[in-house]
């Protein structure tokens, strides 16, 4: 065994596949690509990275498997070998990871899910879960990543209460100095069980859910995640720089300067390399430098129309015309405007079988549960408040207001 210091969990004990999976190369990759992308433009504290929020996940999965075999709710219920599956895809859940996380899946580059597929299904990583675990552990080990297994244990990895979930929240609020991420980690991880379900598409099968004892901190983590949206990875700052970054990226993938194959290839600073001899250098010096794009135009999604603005995530071209009409109009030179309207739709959704204290099994949903969470006015509410239209300029202009409103609609 070997053990890792680490500021939030304190001491990581790893065994020894973990270990030689950490070392191979896919894996030391994310030592150089920061959890929360541009956000230490913000935050100076946030330049932990990928690696460390993957040993954490790996951590609470080993926590969360010897709580559940204590109480002897595994035995009979999992296949051979598969908590060593499940530790092996807490740890190697994010290394399909885009250079500066999440901000490239939102210019359409392949989400990271699906680019960790040959990663882990072939290569050393691969060899060593095929070696040590079963001959079908790859696949099985992707297929929990994918949120796809049949396994009861798929919730820890992917799911409405999934670890992955709990580390971030709470490595992330930590490494940024906020009070946000507070969570109950202990409480929520005592509450999670083997049940079987009672409701909806997988009525009958066993599957993770968690005791009615564990609602409260499930709630406490809706109103973090909620918060840290709203004042971290939703900043204003955040996410002009993550527009400035997107653009920059964008404009070097259309001119040939970049491939967007080679993404999960790069580390930060790798594609930052690339990027000095694609075309747009003031944008990228200007973000090396933090020289930020600033606000011209700001609107809560409360404040709109239903549907107003939602192209804005999805519509890519539609996006890149629009911005260089707009500044054409401000006087502005094309790559000086930047539209940003972030899209989650499925931040604060909640869907898991629940076991009361007399032994039935209830789903919450986004119905809701009596007595307790009442999801769907709470989560559209707060999904709402979090989300804000931005205009981001280079220079002052003066935008009007219903000329842009025309636009958008």
């Amino acid at each position: 065994m070997t053990s890792i210091r680490d500021p939030l969990w304190n001491t990581i004990v790893l065994d020894d596949v973990a270990r030689r999976l950490i070392d191979t190369p896919v894996f030391q990759r994310l030592r150089y690509v920061r959890q929360l992308g541009l956000a230490h433009l913000v935050y100076p504290g946030a330049t932990h990275t990928r690696f460390e929020h993957a040993l954490g996940a790996y951590h609470l999965a080993r926590r969360t498997l010897a709580v559940l075999d204590e109480r002897h709710e595994l035995d009979g219920a999992i296949a051979p070998g598969e908590r060593a599956v499940v530790t092996a895809a807490a740890l190697l859940h994010d290394v399909g990871h885009h250079p500066f996380s999440h901000a490239l899946e939102e210019i359409g580059a392949q989400h990271h899910e699906v680019a960790a597929r040959p990663l882990i299904t072939r290569g050393p990583i691969a060899d060593e879960l095929r070696a040590s675990i079963a001959h079908d552990a790859p696949e099985r080990v992707y297929a929990l990543i994918r949120g796809e297994s049949a396994s009861p244990l798929q919730g820890l990895i992917s799911g409405s209460l999934d670890l992955d979930k709990i580390e971030y929240l709470k490595r992330d609020a930590f490494m940024c100095g906020v009070p946000y991420g507070e969570i109950d980690v202990d409480r929520l991880i005592n509450a999670l069980t083997v049940v079987r379900d009672s409701g909806g598409a997988l009525s009958g099968r066993t599957t993770i859910g968690v005791l009615d004892k564990g609602l409260s901190a499930l709630e406490s983590l809706l109103f973090a995640k909620y918060q840290m949206y709203r004042n971290v990875y939703w900043h204003h700052a955040v996410r002009s720089a993550t527009a400035m970054y997107k653009r920059l990226v964008d404009d070097a993938i259309r001119d040939g300067a970049l491939d967007e194959r080679a993404l999960s290839s790069l580390t930060d600073e790798g594609l930052l390399h690339v990027l000095e001899t694609a075309s747009n250098a003031p944008l990228l010096d200007a973000l090396r430098n933090r020289r930020l794009y600033k606000r011209a135009f700001e609107c809560p999604a409360g404040d709109l129309p239903d549907g107003v603005g939602d192209w804005i995530a999805v519509e890519l071209d539609r996006v890149r015309t629009t911005e260089d009409a707009l500044a054409g109009q401000l006087g502005l030179a094309p790559g000086e405007l930047l539209l940003d309207f972030p899209e989650k739709p499925q931040m604060l959704g909640l869907d898991l079988p629940v076991r009361l204290r007399g032994g039935q099994v209830h789903r919450l949903t986004r119905e809701g549960l009596p007595g307790s969470i009442n999801l769907p006015a709470l989560s559209d509410e707060l999904y709402r408040s979090a989300r804000v239209l931005r205009v981001f300029v280079a220079r002052p202009v003066l935008l009007g207001e219903d000329a842009l409103r025309a636009v958008l609609a």
